[in-house]
Formats: structure tokens, sequence, C-alpha cells
């Protein structure tokens, strides 16, 4: 499976090198990137064109929205899969070949203070309203649509019956035995809030993180880590292996490891937010079906058609009144699990992530 926050970590690391970029030729010459076009093109000749990370979330994309929209509106949609900075030198020199992008709203963040997203016009996005999308996720520039949940995995088998309920239980090697498994930053962003929240900081108490606090509470735990993931499937391959007994793990994997079988359960207690969302380049083409297709995204029948292609969380809570209970039980954003966890400061990490991650890889190393 292919995730989005793959491509975030990726234009995380490339965000300094737009000198060495040139705008990308035409959609089929993009370098690294890919394209395709959705089924059912548009009868009226009107096009859209919008950048995700592809892979089945490119799939589900275009199962749940892309197709659908271009069969109600008549407007095509074609997608590329580009990395940061291809997207960001096609803007600076005014040629982006994209109109709307699928991405982190960190990155939407930097991309905004880069001037490549067009200011949002929210009138033009009718479904807001109806979708109750949360204040916090509709910025100047974007908006959020969905959510990723990382959070705890553990084996059912491992504790005698027992579960556990907290971070603080992660950390507790004596009465949850075990090896733990965490991820490095390149696949996410460091998991300082995790070591916090086991040392007794309320989650409301969270931000600014205190750094030094929360490496202390690490090199409690580093002898008993016995692998860093760097990639989605990892997690759950050191626990099917019996490697690890717990590992920090984002939420979408767990449901894939109990259909095949293995013994494991999440904890949602503590878990961390980070929300994808939509921004419409600087520049863009066709900014009247960029707005179209946006708005059409947002709609909670849509995101809910997505929560049942993809497991990913709708950002709109009127979404999961239009799931089963069954599925909407699924979800980590689901209404009865949405205060265990917490929105990660994504402002916060802009301005830190870098000082952090190199701190916490000579801490990795020992």
């Amino acid at each position: 499976m292919s995730d989005p926050m793959i491509g975030r970590r990726a234009l995380l690391r490339g965000a300094g090198g737009l000198a060495a970029l040139t705008a990308l030729p035409s959609l089929s010459a993009c370098g690294t990137g890919t394209s395709r076009a959705a089924s059912g093109g548009g009868k009226g000749g009107k096009t859209v064109v919008v950048r995700d990370s592809g892979g089945s979330y490119g799939e589900a994309l275009q199962k749940a929205i892309y197709t659908p929209f271009t069969q109600e509106t008549g407007i095509s949609v074609q997608v590329v899969n580009l990395q940061g900075t291809q997207m960001l030198a096609q803007i600076k020199q005014g040629r982006p070949q994209f109109d709307l992008i699928n991405n982190s709203m960190m990155d939407h963040i930097k991309f905004g203070t880069q001037d490549a997203l067009e200011k949002l016009d929210l009138d033009r996005i009718k479904s807001l309203k109806s979708a109750k999308i949360p204040d916090n996720q509709i910025t100047d520039h974007a908006i959020g649509n969905s959510f990723y949940g990382q959070c705890m995995a553990y084996r059912t088998d491992a504790f005698g019956g027992r579960k556990p309920e907290s971070w603080a239980d992660f950390w507790d090697t004596k009465a949850f035995k075990g090896s733990r498994s965490m991820c490095n930053p390149d696949a996410d962003l460091p998991e300082l809030e995790f070591a916090l929240l086991a040392d007794g900081v309320p989650m409301d108490k969270l931000y600014p993180l205190d750094v030094d606090r929360a490496f202390k509470v690490l090199t409690r735990l580093r002898s008993d880590i016995k692998k860093f993931w760097d990639s989605g499937p990892l997690p759950g391959v050191l626990l099917s292996r019996q490697e690890v007994t717990m590992s920090t793990v984002w939420d979408g994997r767990i449901a894939d490891l109990q259909k095949q079988g293995v013994p494991v359960a999440r904890q949602l207690n503590g878990m961390r937010r980070q929300f994808q969302g939509y921004g419409i380049a600087k520049g863009a083409a066709h900014v009247d079906a960029a707005y179209q297709l946006l708005d059409y995204s947002l709609r909670p029948e849509v995101q809910a058609a997505l929560a049942k292609a993809f497991p990913s969380n709708p950002s709109s809570p009127v979404a999961y009144e239009k799931l089963t209970k069954e599925r909407r039980n699924a979800l980590a954003g689901a209404p009865q699990y949405y205060d265990k966890g917490f929105d990660a400061d994504i402002n916060w990490w802009i301005k830190n992530e870098a000082a952090v991650s190199k701190r916490w890889l000579e801490w990795a190393r020992g």
C-alpha cells in the first residue's frame, strides 16, 4: 500500500533543492513522478489536473472521487504523482502542470509560506458548511479532508490477557514484557509526544514540546527498542514475527493484520492525528474546475465513500453518520474515539523538525 505520508517525508527532505530543478515539459515526462487519467472522460472537454501520492491511495481516490466527479460534472480528471520539489519548481516558474494538490496540511502550510498556493475563496466551497469541517482544518490556502492516526499496536497474546491502556504501559517493560518498535524520521515525525504522555504530560499541555524531557524519557526505553521502522508495513511484520510485542503504527495498518489472522489490536489513547488536505496551485490553469473538485471531495457522502475504499479517517464528522456501525467503529476518527487523541501541532513541528530530527538521529545511534 502506498501511503500519503511517504510523499510528505520526501517533500521535507527535498524542499531546499528548487534551484536544481526545472519545470517539467509535459504530464507524461515528469521525472520521478507518474501520471494517469481517470476513467469516464469529460464530455465537455473540460479538465482538472490533481496531484496525489498514487498507489492504492490514488486508486481509492479515483474510485471514490475522480470517476463519480467526472460522471456528475463532465470534467475529466488527470492525475500526476510529483514530489514537492518538482511541484514547487513548476509553480515558481509560473507553469504548474497541475491544479489541485492533495497533500499533508503540513506541506500545504509550507507551500503557502512560499506563495505557492492560491488564497482560497471559501464562498466557492459550498460543502464546507454541510460537512462541518473543523475550523482548525480550514486555512487561507488549504482544507483538510482526512487524517491518519499514529497509535500503538500490540500482540493480544503477549501479556496474559492484559491490555496496555496508555503510553505509560508502552514504556513499562516489566508489566508488559517484550521488545518495542518506534518510527524513525524517514517514516514520520519523531514520536516525542508519546514519550511525554508516558511521563505524565496531559494531552492538552503537550505543546510546545519539552524536547529535553522527551529525550530523557526516550532514553529509558532505548535498550528495549529492537528496530526503528521506516515504512508503513514494517510494524506489522515485526509484530507478526513476534520480534516485538508492541509498536507504534499508522492506525490503518491494524485492520490488515487482523484480517490476516495476526493476534494484534490497537490502542487509540494518546493517538497523534495528522491531516491530509487540498490546496490549489498558484497560477493553476483550471482554477474553476479545481474549486469544483475540491468542493465535491469535501462532501460528507464523498468522504464516506473514500473511507470505504481506503483506511483514512474523514475530517467531516457528518461523514461517519453515512457509514455502517461496523465500518464507522473501525475508523480512528469515529466519534467515540476522537477525544482519545490529539492533533499534531504542525506549526511547532515546521519550526522544530529539522533540529529535533538531527538530535533524534544522534540519540538513536547511541
